[in-house]
């Protein structure tokens, strides 16, 4: 790995970490996201800390970060001489991940990385990210488990990346965080084994990000 990598892999690392849930509660004036609800610092928790709109702008926030890291390395690297770009890509988008769900700032105990995660897919294969996202919906459409789609959407995403040849570089990648976004979710896989998860619309949901 050369400097630039190196230099690049540890601000993106930094940016992830950023706790964008806990920014925006605290300008709301409202609670601190990690002792209401869930304790999570994602979107639908601040929604439930500090309103709705809260609750989008931690949502695009953390969007955010995911795709504008995961772009500018694709810019960068892919318009550079230096071949099997997407690895550099990967390790890229892959510490943005990871400061999300393992922030320095905050000790490593971070959100589920279920936003983060959309926003690299959508930089690097938008089409893949998008079947992801229709596989999210229809599933927590029919069983109104928001943690049931999200587990299910990451546990697609290689197979999405592998049916087109330009994107199976990234396998490896959308595997990875597969994995994570599954493990950063058994609390819920433990709720819905006892019949205590929250489902989509009642008062107390507590699921994602």
């Amino acid at each position: 790995m050369n400097l630039q990598v190196m230099t690049f892999t540890i601000l993106a690392y930094l940016i992830g970490s950023i706790p964008t849930g806990i920014i925006v509660a605290k300008i709301s004036g409202a609670a601190d996201p990690r002792t209401v609800g869930s304790g999570n610092i994602g979107a639908t928790n601040v929604g439930r800390a500090a309103g709705k709109t809260a609750g989008i702008i931690t949502l695009a926030g953390d969007i955010l970060k995911g795709f504008l890291l995961a772009m500018l390395a694709t810019y960068l690297f892919s318009s550079s001489a230096e071949e099997n770009f997407q690895i550099m890509v990967s390790i890229i988008s892959l510490a943005v991940f990871l400061g999300h769900i393992f922030p320095i700032f905050l000790k490593f105990k971070g959100g589920k990385g279920v936003a983060t995660a959309l926003g690299v897919l959508l930089a690097i294969g938008p089409l893949q990210a998008v079947l992801a996202l229709l596989i999210f919906i229809i599933i927590a459409a029919v069983f109104r488990y928001v943690s049931v789609g999200s587990m299910i959407a990451a546990a697609s995403l290689p197979v999405w990346f592998g049916l087109f040849t330009s994107s199976r570089p990234y396998i490896p990648l959308t595997a990875i965080i597969a994995v994570l976004i599954i493990l950063k979710h058994l609390d819920n896989i433990k709720r819905l084994m006892q019949g205590t998860e929250n489902k989509i619309g009642s008062k107390k949901s507590n699921n994602l990000r």
